[in-house]
C-alpha cells in the first residue's frame, strides 16, 4: 500500500511539474501556408479566400466576406447594421475604423419611455423605432478607399451572385428563419420575396434560398459605391419603410452618415502587444483593463479553469464592467477618461481589494475614478493575407435578426442597435448591461458597444487575430481566448473551443457554459461567495494564430457554422 501511494505521489508530481514541452497533444484547426479567412459561414469564408487568391489584400477579403455574410448569414451579417474594423498592415501601420450605427436625428434620450417615465416594453428591441442609422456600407467603402487593392466591383460581385443564384441553408440557419417567422410577420409592413416564396412551410437544411431584392440592392452598391446605399433608390426604400412603420430614419440621417477613423487602443500583456477598438466600442478599453488586472497574477501556475484562476478573472471582470457602465460612451459626445482607464497603475489600484479567497459582492463595487486624461447575434471575421496584413472585423444587427424588420423591396434586415444605448439610466438593456449618462441617447450619437475586434503581436510580429459575437460576453470571450493561448498554452482551435465563463458586474452572477466548469470548482466558488449560473453557449470566436514556423492556424468556433478557408 505504501509503495502504491508513493508511486501515485510521484506520478502526480511529475504531471504537476511538467513544462510546456510535455503538454498533451494540442488540438489544431485548419493550418495553411500563406493566407486565411475565418468567419461565421463557410460560403463567406470561401468568398474571402477567392479574393485573396485573386491578389486582393486582407482588407479586400474582409470587405467581400462581410458582404457575403450579409446574404448567407442574415441574423448578424449585414448591410443594415454596423461594426468595427481593426487592421494591422505588414509594415506595422495600425488603424481602427468605426462604422457603428447612430441614433436618428429625430431621436431623443426619453424616446423609449412612457408618460410615467417607465421603459416601454420591446420598443427599443423590436420594430422600426429600434433601428439606428446603418453604418456598414459606409465603413466598407471607407476601408476600401484607404487600403483596397482590387476594384470595389470585384469585392461586391460575389455576394450579388450568391443572392441572385441562391445558396443552401445550413441546419442552424433554417432553424433561425423558422424561429423568427412569427416575428417577421408581426413587425414587417412588406415581407421579402424570398420569405413569401416559402409559402409558410418550415425551412429545412439544404433548402435553396434566393434573395433577388438583396441582389438588386447590392448591384446598386456595386455600381454607385457608398451612394448606392445612402442616396438614391435604396435610401428611398429605407425611408419609405420607416414611414410605413413609424420609424425615425430620414434621408438626412442617411446622407449625413460617415464612418470614422479612430485612434486605436494599444497596450501590452507580458511579452505581447495588442491593438483593439476604442470608444464607442467599450471592447478595447475593457480588454486592456482586464489584461492589466491579471498581468501580475500567475494564472499559468494556477491552471486553466482552476478555482484560483476563475476567481481572479471574475473579480477583474466585475470591476471592469462597473467602469464600463459609468465612463464609456461615444467620444464625440462624452469625455471618456481613456488614458486613465488604460493605465496599468489604475487597474492595480482597482484590484487592491481583491481577496483571493472571497468573492467581492457587486454591491460593494462601484466605478473607479481614473485620472482624467458591447443578442448576442453579432458576427466576427479574421483575415491574414500572404504579405502578413491582418484585419479583425466585428459587425452586428444587435439581437438575432435585428429589429426583425426587412426594408421593403430591398431584401435586408435593419438593426435594433438603439437598445445598446442607456434607454434609462440604471435600466438594464437586453443583455442585462447597466448604463448611465455617458451612453444616454442623443441625436446623431453612436451607441456604446461591446465588440472587441483585436490583433495581438509579439516582438513586433503578427501573432493572433481574434474576435467574437456574444453581446456583453464579447469582451470576456476575447479576454479568455487570448489567455488560453498565452498563459494556458493552447492551440488556436483548442483555445476557441474551450468552455467560457462571464461576469459583468450586474447582475451579480458568474455565467458559465453548460458542463464548462468542473463540479468541484463550481462548489468551491460558491463557498467563496460567487453566485453560479450554468447556461448555454457564449460567443462564436473566429481567430487566426501565427505558428512559430510562420504557418497560420485557424480557430473556427464549433458553437456555430463557423469555418476557415485558406491556402
Amino acid at each position: 500500500m505504501i509503495k502504491k501511494a508513493a508511486s501515485l505521489v510521484l506520478v502526480l508530481c511529475l504531471w504537476a511539474c511538467a513544462g510546456p514541452a510535455e503538454k498533451a497533444t494540442v488540438k489544431r484547426g485548419l493550418i495553411t501556408e500563406k493566407a486565411m479567412v475565418v468567419s461565421a459561414h463557410p460560403l463567406a469564408s470561401e468568398v474571402g479566400k477567392s479574393i485573396l487568391q485573386k491578389g486582393g489584400n486582407a482588407v479586400d477579403a474582409a470587405i467581400a466576406t462581410q458582404l457575403a455574410l450579409a446574404v448567407v448569414y442574415p441574423g448578424a451579417g449585414n448591410i443594415g447594421g454596423g461594426g468595427f474594423m481593426v487592421s494591422r498592415m505588414a509594415n506595422g501601420e495600425i488603424a481602427t475604423l468605426d462604422y457603428r450605427e447612430k441614433a436618428p436625428l429625430a431621436g431623443g434620450r426619453d424616446m423609449y419611455l412612457d408618460a410615467n417615465g417607465e421603459v416601454i416594453d420591446r420598443a427599443s428591441t423590436r420594430g422600426h423605432l429600434a433601428a439606428g442609422v446603418p453604418g456598414t456600407v459606409a465603413g466598407l467603402a471607407a476601408a476600401h478607399e484607404k487600403y483596397g487593392r482590387l476594384s470595389w466591383a470585384e469585392l461586391v460581385q460575389p455576394s450579388i451572385d450568391i443572392a441572385a443564384n441562391g445558396w443552401a441553408l445550413t441546419a442552424r440557419e433554417a432553424g433561425k428563419l423558422n424561429s423568427n417567422r412569427e416575428a417577421f410577420i408581426e413587425y414587417n409592413t412588406v415581407l421579402p420575396d424570398f420569405f413569401l416564396a416559402n409559402e409558410g412551410s418550415e425551412w429545412k437544411e439544404g433548402d435553396t434560398v434566393r434573395n433577388e431584392e438583396m441582389a438588386e440592392t447590392l448591384i446598386r452598391i456595386r455600381d454607385e459605391g457608398r451612394n448606392g446605399f445612402y442616396k438614391g433608390k435604396t435610401a428611398q426604400l429605407i425611408v419609405e419603410e420607416m414611414e410605413r412603420g413609424n420609424g425615425l430614419i430620414s434621408l438626412e440621417d442617411l446622407e449625413q452618415y460617415e464612418a470614422a477613423w479612430r485612434k486605436p487602443i494599444t497596450g501590452s500583456y507580458k511579452d505581447y502587444e495588442f491593438i483593439s477598438m476604442p470608444p464607442p466600442s467599450s471592447g478595447g478599453v475593457a480588454l486592456a483593463q482586464l489584461l492589466n488586472s491579471v498581468e501580475n497574477l500567475d494564472l499559468q501556475k494556477s491552471g486553466f479553469h482552476s478555482v484560483a484562476a476563475v476567481h481572479a478573472m471574475v473579480e477583474a471582470e466585475r470591476r471592469v464592467y462597473a467602469d464600463r457602465a459609468k465612463h464609456l460612451g461615444d467620444p464625440d459626445f462624452w469625455d471618456v477618461p481613456r488614458e486613465g482607464l488604460l493605465s496599468k497603475d489604475y487597474s492595480l489600484e482597482r484590484m487592491k481589494n481583491f481577496d483571493p479567497n472571497v468573492a467581492t459582492p457587486s454591491a460593494q463595487i462601484q466605478a473607479g475614478q481614473p485620472m482624467a486624461y458591447e443578442s448576442e447575434e453579432t458576427t466576427h471575421l479574421s483575415v491574414v493575407d500572404e504579405e502578413g496584413n491582418a484585419v479583425s472585423v466585428t459587425t452586428t444587427l444587435n439581437g438575432g435578426m435585428g429589429s426583425k424588420v426587412f426594408v421593403g423591396g430591398a431584401g435586408f434586415l435593419l438593426n435594433n442597435e438603439m437598445d445598446d444605448f442607456s434607454i434609462k439610466p440604471g435600466e438594464p438593456n437586453m443583455y442585462g448591461l447597466i448604463g448611465g449618462e455617458a451612453n444616454a441617447i442623443a441625436p446623431g450619437k453612436r451607441m456604446l458597444s461591446s465588440m472587441t475586434p483585436t490583433i495581438v503581436t509579439r516582438n513586433g510580429k503578427l501573432f493572433m487575430v481574434v474576435g467574437t459575437p456574444g453581446g456583453s460576453t464579447i469582451i470576456t470571450s476575447v479576454f479568455q481566448t487570448i489567455l488560453n493561448v498565452v498563459d494556458f498554452e493552447m492551440g488556436m482551435q483548442e483555445a476557441v473551443e474551450a468552455p467560457r465563463f462571464h461576469h459583468q458586474w450586474l447582475p451579480d452572477q458568474v455565467r458559465y457554459e453548460r458542463n464548462g466548469l468542473d463540479s468541484a470548482v463550481v462548489a468551491q466558488l460558491k463557498k467563496m461567495g460567487h453566485t453560479m449560473n450554468e447556461g448555454g453557449a457564449m460567443g462564436r470566436v473566429d481567430a487566426i494564430l501565427v505558428l512559430p514556423d510562420g504557418r497560420l492556424e485557424a480557430g473556427a468556433d464549433p458553437r456555430g457554422d463557423d469555418a476557415a478557408a485558406g491556402y
